[in-house]
């Protein structure tokens, strides 16, 4: 008969019963909650477009999970890689951006403000510019209007 064992009250760390073949690379996880995650991810993609073609390209070949675990991996080092990066130059604007989505329900349009500077940041030190795919051409980007029609307040 078994019995429940509460995880958080464990005094061992989890272990993987199945690990992965000795094949894939290890890489470790990125360590940053989905507000980190969602102010980088308009640059993690323009940095990471490569990667993540091939990511794509290689998932629409096979379905098998295990088929794509090394371009996944691949993937998830670059990922690092930016954020690290992003760490390293642009700190303050990017802890002031994700903290900013973290406080307003993870929406983009509250928080234009610290989305500026972190975008002048990316520019200025890594030659990144932020585009959102889909978006009208020769029109400007969302982000960049400096007076929305919609406003934080409705009248």
């Amino acid at each position: 008969m078994s019995t429940f064992h509460d995880g958080s009250t464990s005094s061992h760390p989890y272990k993987e019963p199945s690990p992965l073949p000795s094949s894939i690379p290890k890489v470790d996880e990125l360590g940053t909650t989905s507000a980190p995650l969602k102010s980088a991810a308009f640059f993690i993609g323009a940095y990471c477009k490569g990667y993540n073609e091939d990511f794509m390209l290689c998932k629409a070949e096979n379905r098998d999970p295990a088929h794509c675990l090394t371009e996944g991996r691949k993937v998830t080092r670059c990922a690092q890689d930016l954020i690290t990066k992003m760490r390293e130059n642009c700190l303050k604007q990017f802890d002031e951006h994700w903290k900013c989505l973290e406080g307003n329900n993870q929406e983009y349009n509250r928080c234009r403000k610290p989305e500026r500077a972190l975008n002048n940041c990316m520019f200025e030190k890594l030659g990144l510019i932020k585009t959102i795919p889909g978006s009208p051409p020769g029109q400007k980007q969302i982000h960049e209007v400096e007076n929305p029609i919609f406003t934080r307040v409705q009248k």
